[in-house]
């Protein structure tokens, strides 16, 4: 992944999403079917990545069999580390094969779980904001 400077000093909320989510889970290697939203809160010394790049660090991530739980974690993790941003936000729902082709066969449930590093751990409002724009999106 190729980081370019913030020319720009870019400070304000971007939101990218949603990414299509295509995994297994490592239990039982199910079909695992969702979607990411990444929130991300730069500024100037932060490193600008290409739209497309959250989507393949997405892809990259969820390319193995894995669980929900880690995965968000690893991808928050791997974005930090890349783009140095003030706050970063990872929302992932995604529904689970193993949950409706086995055991309980339940159809409808889905898993969302959420990442806040950095800004949107202390700053109430940011989150606010993104939660409200990424559900205006659903």
């Amino acid at each position: 992944i190729t980081e370019f400077p913030n020319a720009e000093h870019l400070n304000e909320l971007m939101i990218v999403g949603p990414i299509t989510v295509r995994s297994a889970c490592s239990h039982h290697l199910c079909p695992v079917i969702g979607k990411i939203w990444i929130g991300v809160l730069p500024n100037k010394n932060t490193n600008v990545i290409g739209l497309s790049k959250y989507a393949r660090l997405v892809d990259w991530i969820m390319g193995r069999p894995q669980i929900q739980e880690e995965a968000i974690i690893q991808l928050a993790d791997l974005i930090m580390d890349k783009t140095r941003p003030d706050g970063l936000a990872v929302v992932m729902e995604a529904s689970h094969f193993c949950m409706s082709w086995r055991g309980v066969r339940e159809m409808d449930s889905k898993m969302l779980n959420s990442v806040m590093r950095g800004a949107f751990l202390t700053n109430s409002e940011l989150r606010r904001e993104f939660l409200a724009l990424i559900a205006s999106r659903k």
